[in-house]
């Protein structure tokens, strides 16, 4: 089955982290909705196989009304076979959060919410020009569960400057008591073009340092795996059957369908995706609906080489609980490339950073996954077993 990702990229201002695409001209959102569904149209033969998830994020996505919203999911079951038993995902900032938007969404048949909470601590929000308060936040989360949302996602974030560790098991353990479903972590990151890297780059504020950093993330993991969580990917935690199922698709090879300006899509073998400019989208979606012609310069296709899907495999497969399949993968690459895998684990092995154990499903078949020692270096041991050149 396949997945459906809608991006939004509006928000009423951003925030000092963030470097996906966005915009506050929230003046176009009637247009954009109506470019949306011209491409859901006009793509609609890019996946015949039943679509298992549909994903609006963003930007900001509780930007658009309920009724916005709604039209674009019905285009959706208009152009797809949707599965009864859809996940359908919209992002949400805890400030738009209202007993009416929250029962035209479920009209529409969304089904799971991920609220961009990041932190509850009023201080920190300052800082992140976030524009909710944690009580707003944490108000949000019971009005959502009230109106009847049972699968309920929330971003945190840690390593923030002067962020303590008390800090940071506060806002654990407060989504702790919220009973979510669903919890995402990630540490800043100093991104290129971003508020926060002008800051950085004028010393107004330094990183968090890596030890103290990794000390959140094990807190983080004892904390949410002790009341019942599993961590089934580095950054992403679920009480059982509470997968993100959008997004562990992203990590096992499932094609997608990305509409909007700088969404990806995946087929396989090709990656496709929108330029990230509203107008040149804007414009690129109407040409190809007049003209029947798609005008290349609002999107960009790339044909993946054996080597750069081997790559990826690597980097998604070891993100997971699931690991990497060791049979699959030599039935997808060859010999060559599953020797020059294990030849890089190898020092990793001697480390007890990563493992081979059995399938649980199908004991003949083996799965390399890291260890939970491995999972603190994950980042520099999936940059090991990567392929660099087309030798192989």
């Amino acid at each position: 089955m396949a997945g459906i990702y809608l991006h939004i990229p509006f928000c009423k201002r951003r925030c000092i982290y963030c470097n996906f695409y966005s915009t506050t001209g929230s003046n176009l959102t009637e247009d954009y909705v109506s470019a949306l569904i011209l491409e859901l149209k006009l793509r609609r033969m890019e996946i015949t196989e039943k679509i298992n998830t549909i994903y609006l994020g963003g930007g900001t996505p509780s930007q658009l009304t309920a009724q916005q919203i709604n039209k674009l999911i019905t285009e959706i079951y208009s152009c797809f076979e949707v599965d009864q038993q859809a996940e359908i995902t919209i992002e949400a900032n805890p400030d738009d959060i209202s007993e009416e938007w929250l029962d035209g969404i479920a009209n529409s048949g969304v089904n799971r919410i991920s609220l961009g909470i990041q932190t509850f601590n009023e201080k920190e929000l300052t800082f992140l020009k976030r524009r909710h308060t944690g009580k707003q936040a944490i108000n949000a989360v019971k009005t959502c569960q009230k109106h009847g949302f049972k699968n309920m996602s929330i971003d945190l974030i840690y390593g923030l400057p002067h962020q303590d560790l008390q800090d940071w098991q506060n806002n654990i353990d407060i989504a702790l008591d919220l009973n979510i479903q669903h919890l995402s972590a990630y540490a800043l990151i100093y991104e290129e073009n971003t508020l926060l890297w002008r800051m950085k780059q004028k010393r107004e504020v330094s990183e968090a340092n890596d030890e103290y950093s990794l000390e959140m993330f094990e807190t983080l993991i004892k904390k949410l795996t002790a009341s019942g969580f599993e961590h089934y990917e580095i950054s992403n935690f679920a009480l059982p059957g509470f997968y993100s199922r959008h997004n562990s698709s992203y990590w096992q090879d499932i094609p997608y369908l990305g509409c909007g300006a700088s969404a990806h899509s995946y087929d396989g073998n090709n990656r496709k995706y929108n330029k990230p400019n509203l107008s040149l989208y804007l414009e690129g979606i109407n040409t190809w609906h007049q003209y029947g012609t798609p005008n290349v310069s609002f999107f960009e296709t790339e044909h993946l080489s054996k080597c750069e899907k081997y790559n990826d495999r690597i980097i998604t497969s070891l993100r997971t609980c699931w690991g990497l399949n060791l049979k699959k993968l030599e039935k997808d690459f060859g010999k060559d490339f599953l020797n020059y895998c294990l030849q890089m684990a190898t020092p990793h092995f001697k480390n007890k950073t990563l493992q081979i154990i059995p399938n649980q499903t199908d004991h003949s078949q083996s799965i390399l996954k890291l260890t939970q020692k491995g999972i603190f270096l994950s980042d520099g041991i999936m940059s090991d077993l990567l392929y660099i050149d087309e030798q192989i």
